[in-house]
């Protein structure tokens, strides 16, 4: 269950009071700032790592530059801008929002679309939300048949189940698509991915996308040559990533299930 925006007290009484005529329109709305500043100064500084801009992060959020100087004026974001933001970052959701502390009541931040804890034994474990059939970015995954919203499951099971991972906040769920992988999994089976990979450093199953269509593949690194794409269904041909394509990976697959009808 996500949060409400928490409001600071501080700016919810000087709307009160401006509202009775104790404050006037300029102290209420200059000088009463909220008081998270984290989120702002942690967005700037790994900008300035990654040597990009402010409207490059808008551009791989999908917002406008003004979004995002908001966001770092306010320290207020949305759960859905969070997750994307994070995501092109390089960071983890509380990397980004802060330093993974608990927030006080007197912290104006919005909660957002990662792993949180349902109850004392769960954890929900979100969509990855970049996934709609048509991704944000434009890139297809074809032959998707429906989509898992999310998954939720205790902490013994992901302890026991899934102990290499970047966080259970990067934890995310990715519905299957298209046949290729038959013999992994079926289109519409469960797909646990870590999205605090975004790189084929290891061979491994990834998502990914060449140009502005999505994939899930096996990755092999060949050294000299690029990484070898292969699929499970051995209908299909394995082919190979080389360094003049437009290749992104989105995350890492730690899990899978396969179907079978009865």
């Amino acid at each position: 269950m996500f949060h409400e925006l928490i409001k600071p007290q501080v700016e919810l009484e000087s709307k009160e009071n401006l509202n009775l005529g104790l404050v006037s329109p300029s102290v209420a709305l200059c000088d009463i700032q909220p008081m998270n500043t984290k989120l702002g100064l942690n967005i700037k500084n790994r900008l300035e790592d990654l040597d990009k801009t402010q409207m490059w992060l808008a551009e791989k959020v999908g917002v406008s530059n003004n979004a995002v100087t908001k966001w770092i004026a306010t320290g207020k974001i949305s759960r859905d801008s969070a997750v994307k933001a994070a995501s092109a970052l390089g960071l983890s959701i509380d990397q980004l929002l802060g330093d993974g502390a608990p927030h006080s009541a007197n912290q104006s931040i919005a909660m957002y679309d990662a792993p949180k804890r349902a109850d004392d034994d769960a954890y929900q474990v979100p969509q990855y939300r970049e996934v709609m059939g048509a991704m944000g970015r434009g890139v297809m995954l074809r032959d998707q048949p429906g989509q898992i919203v999310g998954l939720r499951v205790t902490k013994e099971w992901l302890h026991k189940n899934v102990p290499s991972n970047t966080g259970h906040e990067n934890l995310c769920v990715v519905t299957g698509f298209g046949d290729s992988m038959k013999g992994m999994y079926n289109p519409g089976d469960p797909l646990l991915v870590d999205t605090g990979v975004k790189s084929c450093d290891y061979d491994g199953v990834y998502f990914f996308r060449i140009g502005d269509e999505g994939f899930i593949k096996r990755l092999q690194r060949i050294p000299g040559v690029g990484i070898k794409v292969i699929s499970e269904n051995k209908v299909y041909e394995t082919w190979t990533i080389t360094p003049d394509m437009d290749f992104e990976v989105f995350a890492k697959v730690l899990k899978v299930w396969e179907s079978t009808d009865f």
